[in-house]
């Protein structure tokens, strides 16, 4: 399977051959707006990433009403076994989360297609919330876009330390994953440094400005492609 550092950007949009993703970036911050692309060809899978804690299910969400796309949420997508598991505080094994990956892989992919939830007009993407821990489970998400020109797949990864992290989940109420989880997950936590379908966003700063930088960089993205 090609990784990340291989495969080149496909040159969709008059600008895209001239323009590759930052594997980081830093914005000022911006008024708030929603970011509405224009109907074309090219739809996009935007996988917000990152431990336990970092924001993933609120930035998935904004990201989802600003865009108008479809919002998949990863955790629904981990089996009964999984969530005992992170529940007793086990840690999953790339075995564990195959199936999980895949699965959520597929539903992205059927979220494109025309269905009577989106009166049979393709969306213009799907936004789905994703650890993606390692560069190898974001690989898994990337087949997705593999042979499908029409298709392109970004990582939107959210920056933020341990102890920021576990303060959050910590404070989560009625949720499996518990803060004992968050250092084995940094363990597992390989940064999408230098992939260049990821954009990497600070997360430390207060959460409306993080979704200011968020739209901010999908816009810049989606403006290589017209």
């Amino acid at each position: 399977m090609l990784s990340a550092g291989e495969r080149p950007q496909p040159a969709i949009g008059k600008n895209a051959a001239a323009t590759r993703a930052q594997s980081s970036l830093s914005h000022s911050p911006a008024p708030m707006w929603s970011v509405q692309p224009k109907p074309g060809q090219v739809q996009h899978i935007w996988v917000v990433t990152g431990p336990a804690g970092c924001g993933k299910s609120t930035v998935g969400r904004g990201l989802q009403a600003a865009l108008n796309v479809p919002f998949l949420e990863g955790d629904d997508f981990h089996s009964q076994k999984n969530k005992e598991k992170m529940g007793s505080g086990i840690p999953l094994t790339d075995a564990d989360r195959w199936d999980w990956l895949i699965s959520l892989r597929n539903a992205a992919i059927k979220a494109l297609s025309p269905s009577e939830a989106n009166n049979f007009h393709p969306p213009s993407g799907v936004v789905v919330a994703c650890s993606a821990l390692k560069q190898k489970y974001r690989d898994v998400m990337r087949v997705a876009a593999y042979g499908t020109p029409s298709v392109q797949i970004h990582f939107v990864y959210l920056k933020l330390d341990e102890n920021a992290l576990l303060q959050r989940v910590a404070a989560r109420q009625a949720h499996y994953m518990k803060s004992t989880m968050v250092q084995s997950q940094l363990q597992d936590l390989e940064e999408p440094k230098g992939e260049w379908d990821a954009l990497t966003i600070d997360a430390h700063v207060p959460q409306e400005q993080v979704m200011r930088e968020v739209l901010e960089a999908v816009r810049d993205k989606l403006a290589e492609y017209q």
